[in-house]
């Protein structure tokens, strides 16, 4: 898994693109973005899957914040990014949430 960031000159913008690999989707037919920047929705962002098992999406996030996060796999799974910048405890389980920050 990882985390790509690319700053945007132009705007207080940074493309973060969220991988989450094969090993940790184990086999999964479908992966889903959910975060603070989608307000936790029920209908997450959807991940393309990639011809190596992997999954990736690129989400627009707004510089000098940090934002908690996880991957939904197969609508039932959650899963942390094993290289999160940090993590934090989740307000509603007993997990903690991954975090990027930008």
């Amino acid at each position: 898994m990882s985390l790509k960031k690319q700053y945007l000159k132009s705007k207080p913008l940074c493309k973060v693109t969220f991988r989450l690999n094969a090993e940790a989707a184990q086999d999964a037919k479908e992966a889903a973005l959910c975060g603070d920047f989608t307000d936790w929705k029920a209908q997450p962002l959807t991940m393309k899957k990639l011809k190596s098992g992997d999954f990736t999406l690129t989400v627009n996030l707004e510089k000098d914040h940090e934002y908690q996060f996880r991957y939904l796999i197969d609508g039932e799974k959650w899963e942390n990014d094993w290289e999160a910048d940090a993590y934090m405890p989740s307000p509603v389980s007993i997990e903690d949430n991954s975090v990027v920050r930008v």
